[in-house]
């Protein structure tokens, strides 16, 4: 176990599948990740691909029963957890282990503060921010409600 205290990393203008591999990573070698503003991290691709990629994967479901099919996940912080989950081996024990240490927020939490956020520099948008989908209006519409 690393000694060091919990990265706190800054989700804002991070793009997410490069933010979760940077994380998965940090993970890996034993530290805690806290990750705030998940809501404001960034999906590349047009809104209309993104939002209709996400609905079809929606509809994915048991045929038996729906409640045993794939829960999927709608919430931002819910969506970067699971993206993460999937970068890191969680069927190995090195991987349940790492993402207990992971947590991830809607906002900054009380008691996080504000200068110990960090942001990866390889993570941060290269194109303008308009071009992307933030996560939190790809949830809304999935149906997430604030």
């Amino acid at each position: 176990m690393s000694s060091e205290g919990p990265l706190y990393v800054d989700a804002t203008d991070q793009i997410a599948g490069r933010l979760s591999s940077k994380v998965a990573k940090v993970l890996l070698t034993g530290r805690r990740v806290v990750i705030v503003n998940a809501e404001k991290a960034l999906v590349s691709g047009s809104r209309t691909s993104v939002v209709n990629q996400w609905k079809e994967r929606l509809e994915l479901s048991s045929k038996v029963n729906p409640i045993y099919g794939p829960i999927h996940p709608r919430r931002p912080d819910t969506i970067m957890k699971r993206m993460i989950r999937g970068m890191v081996p969680r069927k190995k024990p090195k991987g349940d282990v790492a993402m207990k240490r992971l947590r991830v927020f809607v906002g900054v939490p009380s008691g996080v503060d504000a200068s110990k956020l960090t942001k990866f520099d390889d993570a941060a948008a290269s194109r303008p921010i308009p071009v992307y989908v933030t996560m939190g209006d790809l949830s809304k519409s999935l149906g997430w409600n604030e």
